[in-house]
């Protein structure tokens, strides 16, 4: 299983999400992406998971129509097990900022 960790940007980005929101990029986490973090091998198409330009090492992930969030890889903590840093969280105004 995956390890993570949040910054404290996405903590209060994750605040400003309706309860609905927060459910649904829970679910495609937890059916979508983890799976594929698992297998080692490309991320589905759905995800739209992709670079983030003029951010080396940060990608996009699509949750939603307007619901992305950014994220990195991040060193293991355990053996084996991706280690995953949530940046950011919200709609496609994310990508404007730091």
């Amino acid at each position: 299983m995956p390890t993570f960790e949040t910054c404290p940007r996405f903590t209060a980005d994750l605040q400003h999400l309706t309860p609905a929101q927060r459910r649904r990029f829970r679910r495609v986490v937890l059916d979508a992406f983890v799976p594929d973090l698992r297998t080692g091998r490309q991320f589905r198409p759905g995800l739209r998971i992709k670079r983030v330009r003029c951010a080396p090492g940060v990608y996009e992930l699509t949750w939603a129509g307007n619901g992305r969030a950014t994220w990195q890889y991040g060193t293991e903590r355990i053996r084996g097990a991706q280690h995953i840093i949530w940046r950011r969280i919200g709609t496609h105004d994310i990508l404007t900022g730091p």
